[in-house]
């Protein structure tokens, strides 16, 4: 047995591992060894070790990891430390570190230790260090499922035994994150997209705000929403699906643009672009349109691609993606016709039915003209928006809070981006007509009535903050994790968030 692992590249019964463990904590402890230290003075890592290594330097380090592979050679060892950046080989003697070198061998693959020590390159041309104290920071009492790689007779690396099953990941994404270094760089570029979006929008003066989560009514957005109940106020609460009409109510109040990137929760299926808890930056700047806020997102993309991954190249699931401005722009009513011959503003319910029936649309609960329309669209056009395209001038229907379209009837100013077949934004040059409003308000209570359950509420309150005047306004929404999946090619939701909602573990 060599760390925790035999070596036919299978474990024995997990019990038996653990159970060893728990006995080494105890001779660990019986030989004056503290298990589980309370701190450790760092001053370098893996990454700058070997960045900065000269030759003719005796540089003095510490530094804090966790064990991922031992090799014992008696009174010698080595063994790569895994820290936040890397993995670095670490070497021990016994006439270096006296006494530590016996809680070195009751050590196991996983457990996490400090050590100083003077860095140096072995024969084999491995920048290593050579280590005269250590410290033992946490005794692992589970084994880690750790891969082994081998090379095969055409040089292609060959992975056993790796922590592959996406559920158990998903469940344990602490257990992901130490054995799977590429999914700990996808959650640091997600961060850093975050970062570089928020520095944007400081930079063109808007003003980052927070806004409720428990909404005396839910709305901004078609969808069920979570509910709750206030035991002091003994009423029902909703968790928003969306920041959209208070983030408004603050351009009634005056500012001059602000943006929330925030948590939203909707009470809907679950599928490789959906998860109930998803994160959402909204924006609304007043005084501009949605024609402005199609190029505002172009320079917001391009600026976040360079600053993040300093390309505008990118694949996803197997597509060549290009985010170079401008954009293609097309008509959602256009694209639908170019498709289906069918004009969906003149044609009736019976016949958006035939044409959705004809693209193999399950129909039940598709009763109305709006939804008949958004799901002939998701089947017949929107698989084919591979390069970065905005898709313009929506059904009045889809779009309670949009203004109508200035020129065109029936539509209103709104678009969505898509790239690779996804939705990653929705816009709109948002409604400020207070009349218009609570007409478009009663349309969606009417459909409420009719079953449809991810109609929009009535909000008396937001109406009451229209009139008293909000300036023409372009609102904006992002989905952060559909955008990162792109910007990582991760096809699955779940991959880009660290801990999403899985159905309750089996016990």
């Amino acid at each position: 047995m060599n760390g925790g692992l035999v070596e036919n590249n299978t474990q024995p019964d997990i019990n038996v591992l653990i159970k060893r463990r728990f006995e080494e904590l105890e001779e660990l402890k019986q030989k004056g060894f503290e298990p589980f230290a309370y701190s450790f003075d760092v001053n370098s890592d893996s990454t700058d070790i070997k960045n900065n290594f000269k030759e003719d330097e005796k540089r003095i380090v510490r530094i804090a990891g966790r064990i991922m592979a031992i090799r014992r050679m008696g009174k010698a060892s080595f063994a790569h430390l895994q820290d936040h950046n890397d993995r670095i080989q670490i070497y021990l003697r016994k006439d270096d570190i006296g006494d530590a070198y016996d809680a070195f061998k009751l050590l196991d693959i996983g457990d996490i230790i400090g050590i100083e020590g003077f860095v140096f390159k072995t024969k084999t041309g491995e920048i290593s260090v050579h280590v005269t104290s250590m410290t033992l920071l946490s005794k692992t009492l589970r084994p880690l499922p750790i891969a082994k790689e081998t090379i095969d007779e055409q040089g292609n690396k060959i992975i056993h035994d790796q922590f592959a099953d996406k559920e158990l990941r998903y469940r344990q994404r602490y257990v992901d994150l130490i054995v799977n270094s590429e999914i700990r760089d996808v959650f640091v570029k997600r961060s850093r997209t975050i970062s570089a979006m928020r520095k944007f929008l400081d930079s063109n003066g808007y003003l980052e705000v927070e806004t409720p989560i428990l909404q005396p009514l839910y709305g901004g957005a078609a969808a069920r929403p979570f509910i709750t109940h206030h035991n002091t106020l003994d009423t029902d609460l909703y968790l928003r699906i969306a920041d959209e009409l208070y983030l408004k109510r603050l351009i009634v109040g005056g500012f001059n643009g602000v943006y929330e990137i925030s948590k939203d929760f909707r009470n809907e299926g679950m599928d490789k672009t959906h998860n109930p808890e998803f994160t959402m930056m909204e924006l609304y700047v007043p005084y501009k349109d949605y024609e402005w806020m199609m190029k505002f997102v172009e320079e917001m993309i391009h600026n976040i691609c360079m600053q993040v991954f300093q390309t505008l190249d990118f694949e996803f699931d197997g597509n060549k993606i290009n985010f170079t401005s401008p954009w293609k722009r097309i008509s959602m009513l256009d694209a639908i016709k170019e498709k289906t011959g069918l004009d969906v503003l003149t044609a009736s319910v019976s016949e958006l039915k035939g044409s959705a029936k004809k693209l193999g649309i399950d129909i039940l609960g598709l009763e109305t003209k709006g939804k008949l329309i958004d799901e002939i669209f998701s089947a017949s056009v929107q698989p084919e928006l591979i390069q970065p395209t905005f898709v313009v001038d929506y059904p009045l229907e889809l779009s309670p809070l949009a203004k109508k379209h200035r020129t065109k009837s029936g539509v209103v100013e709104r678009f969505e981006g898509y790239v690779a077949g996804r939705e990653i934004c929705n816009a709109f040059s948002e409604l400020n007509d207070p009349i218009d409003q609570k007409a478009r308000f009663e349309g969606q209570k009417k459909m409420r009535e009719e079953g449809d359950e991810e109609a929009h509420q009535i909000d008396e309150d937001f109406i009451r903050a229209l009139e008293y005047g909000m300036p023409p306004t372009a609102g904006l929404g992002i989905g952060i994790d559909r955008l990162v999946m792109l910007l990582t090619n991760q096809t699955s939701i779940r991959d880009v968030i660290f801990f999403p909602q899985m159905k309750p573990e089996s016990k």
